[in-house]
């Protein structure tokens, strides 16, 4: 018994501590496995939910602990009993898990050995023998040491496990046992390899012979039988290669954009995976190393499960210069153990990953300026866009034979060019608008970086064709201060704009043109003794003078007017 005692004293703690460091590694994935088995479906125990960091903790301490007590001999009744109702407790949980099927990972080794919920069942009974033989044979527990030490030791081991606790929970696990560890290819740990082992299940067909129930068994073909077909049955009989990550997604409302933005060379990517439980001191280090990142090159996006307003006001609150994408909250947290975090990755693979409290350490290189397509299919789609534009509008004007000649030219039949024109022009202006418009809600503006030129302009086109400026003005002016669109073209919109609400423009761009006694002008100008400056600083090459002369004739002669001027009672 001395013997048996002394081989279940060293497996039963050795165990312990190597469960506990390993969870010790990474608390938070503990924690999130605590709040699995707390929820409505399993223990519906909710209310211990905003307490699954702590219980978490303690947990894991308290189970190197016992480990280390049991090993040394301290405290030998406190430590069986501890043991044993720990185990007891264990063991329940994992067979109601396993048996019922509602946490299919038991978390016992956290990510570095996952275990099935029958695999981890097993192995707690297999403890439980030991500890009752350690229970039973408690006497033959004696201290390894002198006794006046072993509550050194015991007091050391935990000063151990805060210190560590303390350490991964400001930064991140010492290692990382998951799929998202740095250098992992996201894709690549997604696909499936051509020569991998697929799943095996027998199928037990049913039919009716004669009377008879008659069963063949096959491994998927139906099998040719003389009788009465009246069901199947499948049973699994070999485990198929499972890829290491089979959900991640990023999405907005109507797309799926996993693999466009994986295919991003030097991507920033924000993790937020709960706004409300986000920690907000962490945004702060975030904003400084996302702008840094963005003035080196890098395109920089923020990945979260909250959606909608939630994360406009977190944009709004925090001044973020990056758009948010949608991914499942429970794939955010495998990544990282940080709320918020952040990552580099170049074309999928993940280079850096950091917390929050460390974002500011994020290595940075300055990114060669080039033209990224961002989305192949996107700068497709405006590229038709803006034809469409001026499908219509460069055939207006236009005599019966010029008419004709340039339609016949762009390809269109008679019925397509005849009629009335605006009305046509009017039509696509609606569609185009819509269309642009969801790329705005889900993009921001599609610039240069984004679709590369001159696709940049083509949703430029279609917003100054509308009459919805005022809403999506900040992103056509945020375009050209990124240099994403020129910034002549912020000038025209804006004046567009002003002339729309009656007030005077600032460049000159604008031009009326009335069959009264007005006749045709420019728009009026706010301080037009300067607008020739203000215009060769947006980027014209032409005076105020000699764009009206291109605008409505050589004879035309710029006169500068007031809103008086223009207005008729």
């Amino acid at each position: 018994m001395k013997a048996l005692v002394l081989i279940s004293r060293i497996l039963v703690g050795g165990l312990f501590i190597f469960s506990g460091i390993i969870k010790l590694n990474d608390p938070m994935g503990f924690s999130f496995k605590l709040e699995d088995y707390f929820a409505p479906d399993v223990l519906n125990l909710e209310f211990l939910v905003p307490y699954a960091m702590a219980i978490a903790i303690f947990v894991v301490i308290y189970e190197v602990l016992l480990g280390v007590m049991v090993i040394i001999g301290y405290a030998r009744k406190f430590t069986v009993w501890s043991l044993l109702l720990m185990i007891v407790f264990f063991t329940f949980l994992t067979f109601y898990s396993a048996y019922f099927n509602k946490v299919t990972d038991c978390g016992c080794f956290g990510d570095a050995i996952p275990l099935t919920p029958w695999e981890s069942f097993i192995k707690d009974i297999i403890l439980l023998v030991f500890i009752i033989i350690l229970f039973v044979g408690q006497k033959y527990i004696t201290p390894l040491f002198a006794k006046a030490s072993l509550k050194y030791i015991v007091i050391a081991s935990f000063l151990f496990c805060v210190f560590i606790s303390y350490q991964v929970l400001n930064h991140l696990p010492y290692i990382d046992f998951r799929a998202y560890k740095i250098g992992s290819n996201i894709q690549e740990s997604m696909s499936i390899p051509p020569d991998a082992p697929r799943a095996i299940y027998d199928y037990s067909w049913k039919f009716n012979v004669n009377g008879e129930e008659k069963i063949v068994v096959t491994q998927g073909d139906y099998p040719t039988v003389d009788g009465e077909f009246v069901g199947v049955d499948t049973q699994l009989v070999q485990e198929g290669y499972a890829p290491p990550i089979t959900d991640f997604t990023i999405e907005t409302d109507d797309e799926i954009l996993t693999d466009e933005i994986l295919a991003i060379e030097n991507l920033i990517m924000v993790v937020v995976y709960n706004v409300e439980r986000s920690n907000p001191e962490g945004f702060e280090n975030i904003k400084k190393i996302t702008d840094e990142a963005k003035e080196k090159g890098y395109t920089v996006i923020g990945l979260s499960a909250s959606i909608g307003e939630t994360i406009n006001e977190l944009k709004a609150t925090h001044n973020l210069d990056f758009d948010f994408y949608f991914c499942d909250q429970t794939v955010l947290k495998t990544i990282l153990r940080s709320n918020p975090g952040i990552l580099e990755l170049n074309t999928g693979t993940i280079k850096q990953k950091l917390h929050w409290k460390d974002a500011l350490q994020l290595e940075l290189k300055t990114i060669e300026s080039k033209p990224i397509v961002f989305n192949e299919r996107l700068k497709s789609q405006l590229d038709s866009i803006k034809e469409l534009d001026q499908r219509y509008r460069s055939l207006m004007g236009l005599g019966p034979d010029a008419l004709k000649t340039k339609a016949e030219a762009m390809g269109l039949e008679e019925e397509e060019y005849s009629g009335d024109l605006w009305s046509k022009q009017t039509t696509i202006d609606r569609s185009n608008l819509a269309f642009v418009e969801k790329i705005f809600n889900n993009f921001g503006y599609p610039g240069r970086s984004m679709v590369g030129e001159p696709t940049n302009t083509a949703a430029w086109y279609v917003l100054q064709h509308s009459d919805k400026i005022e809403p999506y003005f900040h992103l056509i002016k945020k375009a050209g201060e990124d240099d994403e669109l020129p910034y002549r073209m912020v000038a025209m919109m804006e004046d567009r704009l002003l002339m729309q609400e009656g007030k005077p423009q600032k460049y000159g761009t604008q031009g009326k043109s009335f069959d009264d006694a007005r006749g045709s002008f420019i728009w009026p100008i706010e301080d037009p003794e300067s607008v020739n400056e203000r215009r060769m600083e947006a980027g014209f090459s032409s005076t105020i003078e000699e764009y009206a002369k291109n605008l409505f004739g050589e004879d035309f002669e710029y006169k500068a007017l007031t809103m008086e001027d223009v207005t008729v009672d």
